[in-house]
């Protein structure tokens, strides 16, 4: 009966596709099928009975506490204004060289992704600040729509984002279950900061292949970017360091409280939640309206990721009931290509299924399915994070179902043709495979920094 548990997934992908919630989507077809599987005898009670104890455990988990506290710090900054006056102080410095809109955008796009750690608010908020003045100076629809998209997306992958910091508390509990299963009974341990520490090399190297781009179009399809006389006027050095050192001082605070090992990621986000507090208070831009705004956001935010997660549970267990896990570990032993092939499978089902569900329906459903058993290959689970990451942000920006395609046609003028947004975003996929393809061959890319650190 472990065929079941195939037919529940693909029930769940249908429901999901007629529009229904997505936890409620998950915890209803679990039941039911539990529910049948009761009836009929084909379903133990006893999976059922350890669902308190689940939830339970979701409800104390120490590291999930990041995800409202990072929410926090990233609408608050989204709010007071911060990437309003990075891009504006950006554009100064690089604004008067061909191309330099383009540019200012990425880097600025980058610091607000490590800031936000929220892809769809750095896609909405680049796309109203930048997108209407790029199109005004004459840069062509593609190129324009094609930068801030792939920017935005840029929120998957470099830290402290929320996808690293769900993917690092799945990741954890799914090598740990690995090793048990290989029979090692004092496991180690994957944490949230190995991936944040795990991402930093991949993710400026993405970073850099954008601005490479940039420059490239610049020089060899000059007509897709407007030649911007100089300007006579000097940038202010204090405007832009004023514009440019609270949001990249609160992150290093952040990144380096982890990284040296003096504080959790929750406790990190803590800071930087209080951080982004101050530098709404001293630019002037923190008022009561302001602070409900943010924390109904957050809250909004937070219940969804946590009844996702509840649904999510519901959902393994009940796969687990019927054999699933087993299923998936059979079909990955007998693939002729070994770990490669499972990996690559993995990956491919990972793509396709990011353009129906969202990165954390993925993180709680299918890695939490198919992680133990890639692990017990003996496959690097800080590697794996990183490949999942990646994997994912080269899915939301794949049309025609890209998510942050959709974020952006949202806020894009009516000029603006889908078309164009599709045709821009072509070459940033193409340097995002080349990334997935750099990181299978040398995995060293994404774990030399962690065992430098680590040892």
């Amino acid at each position: 009966m472990e065929y079941i548990s195939i037919l529940m997934f693909v029930v769940v992908c249908a429901v999901l596709l007629l529009g229904y919630p997505v936890a409620y989507s998950l915890a209803g077809t679990a039941l039911l099928f539990a529910g049948f599987g009761l009836l009929t005898g084909h379903f133990e009670q006893a999976y059922l009975n350890a669902l308190p104890s689940r939830l339970y455990g979701v409800m104390t988990n120490q590291t999930l506490i990041a995800v409202p506290l990072f929410v926090f710090m990233g609408v608050m900054l989204e709010k007071s204004k911060v990437a309003e006056n990075l891009l504006n102080a950006m554009t100064q410095l690089f604004g008067q060289y061909r191309g330099g809109l383009a540019i200012s955008v990425i880097l600025v796009g980058a610091l607000l992704a490590a800031s936000t750690g929220i892809v769809g608010a750095t896609v909405v908020t680049m796309g109203l600040l930048s997108l209407p003045t790029m199109l005004k100076q004459g840069y062509a629809p593609s190129f324009a729509t094609g930068s801030i998209c792939a920017t935005g997306t840029l929120g998957q992958i470099i830290p402290p984002s929320i996808a690293l910091v769900l993917l690092g508390d799945v990741l954890s509990s799914a090598y740990q279950r690995a090793q048990l299963n290989m029979g090692i009974f004092s496991p180690e341990s994957v944490s949230v900061g190995d991936l944040f520490v795990g991402a930093i090399v991949p993710g400026l190297i993405l970073v850099s292949l954008y601005l490479l781009y940039v420059i490239a179009v610049t020089w060899l399809q000059p007509h897709q970017v407007p030649n911007v006389a100089p300007k006579k006027h000097t940038v202010s050095l204090v405007a832009l360091l004023s514009a440019l050192l609270p949001p990249l001082v609160l992150i290093m605070l952040v990144l380096g409280a982890i990284l040296g090992g003096f504080a959790t990621p929750t406790e990190a986000a803590g800071v930087g939640a209080t951080g982004a507090l101050i530098l709404a208070l001293l630019q002037k831009q923190l008022s009561f309206a302001k602070l409900k705004d943010v924390m109904l956001s957050t809250s909004k935010v937070t219940a969804m990721v946590f009844l996702i997660l509840i649904g999510a549970s519901i959902f393994s267990l009940v796969f687990r009931g019927y054999g699933g896990e087993e299923l998936i570990e059979q079909l990955f032993s007998q693939l002729p290509g070994g770990v490669f092939a499972a990996v690559l499978l993995v990956m491919v089902v990972i793509f396709v299924l990011g353009f129906i569900l969202d990165f954390i329906e993925i993180t709680f459903v299918v890695v939490p399915l198919v992680a133990p058993v890639l692990l017990a290959m003996g496959i690097d689970p800080i590697w794996l994070g990183i490949m999942i990451a990646v994997n994912l942000q080269t899915s939301f920006l794949t049309p025609p179902f890209g998510f942050a395609l959709f974020y952006l046609r949202g806020v894009a003028p009516s000029t603006v043709n889908t078309t164009d947004i599709y045709k821009g975003v072509l070459p940033f996929i193409l340097m995002q495979v080349m990334l997935l393809i750099a990181m299978a061959i040398w995995p060293d890319l994404i774990t030399w920094l962690p065992n430098l650190i680590y040892g």
